[in-house]
Parts: structure tokens; sequence; C-alpha cells
């Protein structure tokens, strides 16, 4: 079994996207990727154009906001007092960011496996 039907089993694989070999996985992978990046990015179309790009600037913009929210998560209890929120906000505050790290986790592995999926058949149309 090819490494790419190994990874597109997995449960990782966001639902939004055909399998690999499927008609049109390629317009799903691309249009899910695009949906992840902030609207602006929309308006490039080198982005569009190739979505081994957009994959990997996905897979960059959720490192960059695992690690906001990690130091948010971190930094809560020490800074959020001071600035008036109350202890039942905090403690609220300090689950959606655990929760939001574990989205965002899920997330990364599935834009991974999308990317590798996409790279793996832009090798192979070399």
């Amino acid at each position: 079994m090819s490494q790419t039907a190994l990874t597109t089993r997995s449960q990782d694989w966001p639902h939004q996207v055909r399998k690999p070999g499927n008609h049109d996985w390629e317009r799903t992978a691309t249009r899910w990727l695009g949906e992840l990046l902030p609207a602006r990015y929309a308006g490039y179309a080198t982005l569009k154009r190739s979505p081994v790009l957009l994959a990997r600037h996905a897979q960059l913009q959720v490192e960059h906001e695992t690690r906001a929210v990690r130091v948010a998560l971190e930094t809560g209890r020490a800074q959020l007092p001071s600035l008036g929120v109350t202890e039942g906000v905090i403690e609220t505050s300090i689950r959606m960011y655990a929760a939001e790290l574990q989205q965002l986790s899920r997330l990364a592995r599935a834009i991974r496996l999308v990317g590798d999926a996409l790279a793996s058949g832009t090798a192979r149309a070399r």
C-alpha cells in the first residue's frame, strides 16, 4: 500500500477534502487550505496556483497560531488580573486556550497529510 493511501486513511484526514485519486481532489484540498488562511490571502494568485505552496503557508499559519495560543495560556494567570479580568473569566479562558491547542494540533496534522499528498502528486507529475 502506498504512503498516500496510508495517510489518507488516517482519522486526521479532513472530511472536506476528497481522497487523492478521486475526481477533483486537489481542488477540494486547495479550497480547504485557502479557508484556513486569513481572508487577505485570498487575493494572492500564487497561492491559488500552487497547492503545495498553499499547504506550506497554511502549516506556517497554524504554527504561529499555536505559538500565540501557548503564550496566552502560559501568561494568562499572571497578566489578566492586572487588566481587570475576573478569576472566573481567567479560568474559562485557560480552558478555552487548552481546547484550542488540541484543535490546532489536529489541524496541523491534517494540513501535513494534505500537503504531503499534494507534494507526492507534484513529484510524480515531474
